[in-house]
């Protein structure tokens, strides 16, 4: 403490010397020193450890302190990893999406004898937001519906334009992902309606209907899925 005391008096001495003196002041009280930092040119604080750079000004010195980055130093293999959950998700966990999964695959075969169909590839997709990830931003409920009714309307869009074929497909797909960034709309499983509309020969009937069944339609079946399936897994774990 009293080395602290002097070093933060000579500071002041200096700061009310002649603006010709050649001799840098250093400041005392500095931002905690970080090792995940991008550090400008420093001195070593004597009190705390912290570092600082020093600019000469016109009448003082100014003290400028280190850049915070977070990803800075970070290996480059720590994507490849899996994130470090606080616990082991339960048995009921897992088992009451299972169970949707279920009502949702016995509802399409009651539906299947009038030529519909809800178990199309994309909802599959939403299905894993849905019930894996429920916080996430691809399972808002604007997002989903946003993105879901736009790509699939772009995917008939691009097939009554260009036709089957590569050029339909990388057209509707740049599309759909520059329609989801513009509306804010991020929900990746609706970046495959489009292909799929444009290689489904029995979906080309639908027409611009397609922008709401089956996949609209089959998630606001999902979302009342999952209001049961979120219910169990708060009231009846195992």
């Amino acid at each position: 403490m009293g080395m602290q005391m002097r070093i933060i008096s000579y500071h002041h001495h200096l700061l009310h010397h002649n603006a010709s003196s050649a001799t840098p002041a250093f400041s005392t009280s500095l931002r905690p020193f970080s090792s995940s930092s991008i550090l400008f040119p420093f001195h070593k604080n004597l009190a705390g450890g912290s570092v600082i750079r020093t600019t000469k000004g016109r009448s003082s010195y100014h003290n400028y302190g280190t850049v915070a980055s977070s990803n800075v130093g970070a290996p480059l293999w720590e994507a490849w990893k899996p994130d470090k959950a606080s616990s082991a998700p339960s048995l009921s966990d897992v088992l009451w999406p299972s169970a949707a999964m279920a009502i949702l695959g016995r509802i399409d075969e009651m539906l299947t004898p009038k030529g519909v169909s809800m178990t199309i590839a994309p909802l599959g997709a939403v299905c894993a937001v849905l019930f894996a990830t429920p916080t996430s931003p691809g399972a808002r409920k604007y997002n989903m519906f946003m993105a879901q009714i736009g790509c699939a309307a772009i995917g008939v869009l691009a097939f009554s334009v260009l036709g089957p074929g590569w050029l339909a497909r990388s057209f509707a797909l740049a599309a759909s992902i520059a329609f989801m960034i513009f509306t804010r709309s991020t929900h990746p499983p609706a970046a495959s309606l489009p292909i799929l509309f444009i290689d489904g020969a029995k979906l080309h009937h639908l027409n611009y209907w397609y922008a709401f069944f089956p996949g609209a339609a089959g998630c606001i079946l999902l979302c009342l899925i999952q209001v049961m399936v979120l219910h169990l897994k708060d009231n009846f774990k195992f």
